[in-house]
This record gives C-alpha cells, sequence and structure tokens, in this order.
C-alpha cells in the first residue's frame, strides 16, 4: 500500500489482486483507516499447482495524523487496485502568507 499527500488530500493505493470491490470493508474513525478485505480462491474445485499468494483475509489500520473530511472520503476499486480518497478539512490545508515589505 501506498499513501501520497498533496495539499487537499491524502490518496492511499492498494494493489488487492483477486479482490472485489464486495470484499472490501473500509472505515475512518478518530484519524485511523482501517482495510479489511477477503481474498477468494479463483478456481476452487481445481487442483492448484501453484499460487503467488494466499487465500483468506488481510487487514491494514494506519494512523492519519491530518485533519480528514470524513464525509468527503471515497474510494474505488478497480483492475485489482484500491484507490482511496482522503480529503483534508479547509484547516489543514497549508495556508500561503503573503510578507509584505516596508
Amino acid at each position: 500500500m501506498d499513501i501520497f499527500e498533496t495539499d487537499d488530500e491524502l490518496t492511499l493505493f492498494a494493489d488487492l489482486p483477486g479482490v472485489s470491490a464486495d470484499d472490501l470493508d473500509l472505515r475512518y474513525e478518530n484519524g485511523e483507516l482501517f482495510v479489511h478485505g477477503k481474498v477468494r480462491p479463483r478456481h476452487p474445485d481445481n487442483q492448484r499447482w501453484l499460487d503467488e499468494y494466499e487465500v483468506g483475509d488481510f487487514y491494514r489500520a494506519f494512523s492519519i495524523s491530518e485533519s480528514i473530511d470524513s464525509g468527503r472520503i471515497s474510494a474505488e476499486c478497480k483492475n485489482g487496485v484500491l484507490t482511496v480518497h482522503l480529503p483534508k478539512v479547509e484547516h489543514a490545508k497549508p495556508k500561503k502568507i503573503s510578507v509584505r515589505g516596508g
């Protein structure tokens, strides 16, 4: 998982091969982001010769120090990549202060 920051938001990218949006539980509570998901067997009736990754549950939690506008959090899961947008509240965004000469 990777987390990037801009002036306006934090963005999380997670590579989750074989995981659908229905198999994800995503929560933000008290400054923490929780990602819980399930990897289901792709071919449960066939004999496996090699598995690149295991089936089962996974869980990650992140402490987010920025003030996040929880009402504007959005997420999508496309082509095995989860993208979570965590917009900052206005007071947490950097502010440019102009300096006048005199």
